[in-house]
């Protein structure tokens, strides 16, 4: 698939089949992930793979708990994409529990060598989760970005066992999709493009 075809076509999926995912597929995601940008080179992103059933399911509803009337029933006036948004997102915080594979994208205080600015860690993590999502659309799989870890950040650390000085960005949920990858609603470019000043 073309590269400009998939970002323009790599919707949220937050319906997943409960099919497996054959972990060939998910390290070539982790191969696109690090091929992203970082500062210096420093590539200081880690993944963690979770496709153990306890383990998802220790995540997922630590989750959904923590969520649970965050994502409430959308306002009978609000428009067609935020009302499928809302809800989407809503589903997903209860069944990430069954999604095939979640990758967490974390990242380690490493740049600058002597003077490591946290600032710096979410520069190399959120375009290595973007490769990520982009490469998901382009093997037809489905998957989308969500922060939800932070709601059960400590769950999340002793379930995976992640050190306290790593970073945790991005709780990626993969799977085959449920839905349809189509068109992603974006405003025209000529309306946030500014050339040559403000």
């Amino acid at each position: 698939m073309d590269v400009f075809e998939a970002m323009g076509s790599a919707r949220a999926i937050r319906y997943l089949k409960p099919d497996p995912v054959d972990p060939e597929l998910i390290e070539k995601l982790i191969w696109a992930a690090t091929r992203a940008s970082s500062p210096g080179n420093s590539q200081g992103w880690d993944f963690v793979v979770i496709t153990d059933a306890d383990a998802k399911a220790r995540i997922g509803g630590a989750v959904a708990d923590a969520m649970a009337g965050i994502f409430r029933e959308p306002p009978a006036d609000a428009d067609r994409s935020v009302r499928l948004m809302l809800n989407g997102a809503r589903a997903l915080a209860g069944s990430l529990a069954t999604a095939p594979v979640l990758v967490l994208v974390c990242g380690r205080m490493v740049y600058p060598p002597g003077n490591p600015d946290e600032q710096l860690v979410w520069s190399a993590c959120y375009p290595a989760a973007q490769n990520l999502i982009v490469a998901a659309r382009a093997l037809g799989l489905g998957a989308t970005f969500t922060t939800f870890q932070r709601r059960a950040e400590q769950v999340v650390r002793g379930t995976l066992g992640i050190p306290d000085e790593v970073r945790m960005a991005a709780l990626i949920p993969i799977g085959w999709p449920d839905r349809e990858h189509g068109p992603v609603n974006r405003k025209p470019v000529e309306e946030v493009i500014h050339w040559d000043r403000w």
